[in-house]
């Protein structure tokens, strides 16, 4: 009801004796004396005293404030809703196919070139390449300057290896194509400069626990330059499989 006075409370404790001045001053600052307790040596105390009004401006700025909050949420709402029914609309009726191809669902012609593995299957020149007899062909420096930076495979076999420096772990690798390790006469003579066994990262069934010269292996690598001073084409290795 509007007649009703509303109070706010307080409670305060004190050491027994100060009661008077603790309730002297509460009561200048408007508070009147409720209830009264006492436990050992401690008082509790009690006050209450009318909560005072709002102003009236205030009373109203508070009402226009949920009125406005209520419009941003309906217009909001209005808004998602209309998101929601283009949205729908947008989309094909079920059991149709959507003539608008998914930004996603194919990889662009770019992107599978650049993850396809050049294979003598898949790339006449790099049949030719393996194939060559003379490992300093300009056929070499061609295809090392086209293909740079592209990821080859192909079957090969480790023609030699030395230690690369003064390391003991860490080898200089040639390879060629085919399976025939030190005799092998045709091809690219292609190297691996200064890898250890783990970089070869050896997979297969079989994969050996030690490398050796004429082993056999399929090689994914990634093309690398042609030294036609040395005749030597290097490679990156990605992987090396047993065969």
């Amino acid at each position: 009801m509007a007649d009703e006075i509303a109070y706010e409370y307080k409670t305060v404790r004190t050491v027994r004796g100060a009661d008077g001045l603790v309730i002297s001053k509460m009561r200048k600052d408007g508070w009147e004396l409720a209830g009264q307790a006492q436990s050992g040596l401690r008082t509790t105390l009690d006050f209450r005293r009318p909560k005072k009004p709002l102003p009236r401006f205030l009373i109203g700025a508070a009402v226009g404030g949920l009125v406005l909050l209520a419009t941003v949420i309906g217009v909001a709402a209005a808004v998602e809703n209309g998101s929601e029914k283009e949205g729908r609309s947008s989309k094909p009726p079920a059991g149709t196919a959507s003539a608008v191809p998914s930004a996603t669902s194919t990889p662009t012609a770019a992107a599978s070139a650049s993850l396809e593995v050049i294979t003598d299957q898949n790339n006449p020149e790099l049949a030719a390449l393996l194939k060559t007899p003379d490992n300093c062909d300009r056929a070499n420096v061609d295809f090392a300057a086209k293909y740079r930076g592209k990821t080859i495979a192909f079957d090969g076999s480790i023609v030699r290896m030395s230690p690369h420096g003064d390391y003991k772990t860490r080898y200089d690798f040639l390879l060629g194509p085919g399976d025939q390790g030190p005799r092998t006469g045709v091809g690219p003579a292609f190297k691996y400069e200064d890898k250890n066994a783990l970089d070869l990262n050896l997979s297969g069934r079989s994969s050996p626990s030690v490398v050796r010269v004429g082993d056999l292996f399929r090689f994914v690598a990634e093309v690398g330059e042609y030294n036609p001073d040395q005749c030597l084409f290097f490679l990156d290795p990605v992987s090396t499989a047993s065969r």
